[in-house]
């Protein structure tokens, strides 16, 4: 317990520039326009402490889901000890094997958490989002990474390492409930994709991918849930363990029979689907 606590500190205190600067553009006024350019210019220079004075970082640790109901002393003190750090899209964060002793949490953006084969295919262990953290078993069991972690868009990265996660986790044991109650629940969804994976065929995977992201990302809209921003087809191939084309023939017949309707990025995913799969459940 206070490994993970000391490295999720550290991974949180390095690099400030890239999570402010995104809650800073979600503001108009002349004020924050101006910090921004003192941001962009003075980002590199600066660590922690000047970059985090410039934002109340408590209020943005107050975003990450994992953080939202943590006592305000207790994320006062986290934000003490993080750092953050901008990525670009493609860019390796962490690469199996290698030596781990830093937590991260997605500010923003998106990653994804794969594996390849000898031959160069990829399987898609997790594909997370903005409040999703990773990277805590390493610091944990001060074993090598067991995956890799490749940013699939420019994203903003809270940091912290094993010290001063430990030191924090055991002044503040609430981070260390809430960042357990996160992992049993990855733990329960990996148990069920691999009884998928073992029952299911690829249509039936595919299906139950599409209802879990209508489910976690859908808007309620006129016919169905509707997910803005779906995952590639390569994406969705290489959660469930088959070909892009497979996906695609799948994808297509479903909307053949009305059970869904794509445009784009977007999938409206129709009530019709959803009560199909309660019932096949």
């Amino acid at each position: 317990m206070p490994r993970l606590l000391h490295h999720f500190a550290v991974a949180l205190d390095r690099d400030p520039l890239g999570f402010q600067t995104e809650m800073l553009q979600q503001r108009g006024d002349g004020e924050t326009l101006r910090q921004l350019d003192l941001l962009a210019v003075d980002g590199g220079a600066h660590r922690g402490g000047d970059i985090l004075a410039a934002v109340d970082t408590v209020q943005l640790l107050r975003q990450v889901s994992i953080f939202a109901e943590l006592p305000q002393e207790t994320l006062g003190d986290l934000a003490k000890r993080v750092w953050q750090k901008q990525v670009d899209a493609g860019s390796v964060i962490v690469s199996q094997e290698e030596p781990g002793d830093q937590l991260f949490v997605i500010a923003s953006g998106k990653v994804k958490v794969v594996l390849y084969g000898e031959t160069g295919r990829e399987i898609i262990l997790s594909i997370l989002r903005g409040g999703d953290f990773f990277g805590e078993m390493s610091p944990l069991d001060r074993q090598p990474r067991s995956a890799n972690v490749v940013a699939v868009e420019d994203s903003a990265l809270l940091g912290l390492d094993r010290d001063a996660f430990q030191t924090h986790l055991t002044d503040h044991p609430s981070t260390a409930l809430a960042i357990l109650a996160e992992m049993s629940r990855r733990l329960r969804h990996a148990d069920e994709v691999i009884g998928n994976l073992a029952l299911l065929d690829v249509y039936a995977r595919v299906a139950r991918t599409i209802r879990d992201l209508a489910q976690k990302q859908g808007e309620p809209v006129d016919g169905g849930l509707l997910i803005k921003e779906r995952p590639t087809q390569q994406e969705i191939a290489g959660l469930i363990g088959t070909s892009r084309e497979t996906v695609s023939r799948a994808l297509n017949d479903f909307t053949r029979r009305g059970l869904l309707e794509m445009s784009g990025k977007q999938i409206l995913v129709r009530w019709g689907f959803l009560r199909k799969m309660e019932d096949a459940a």
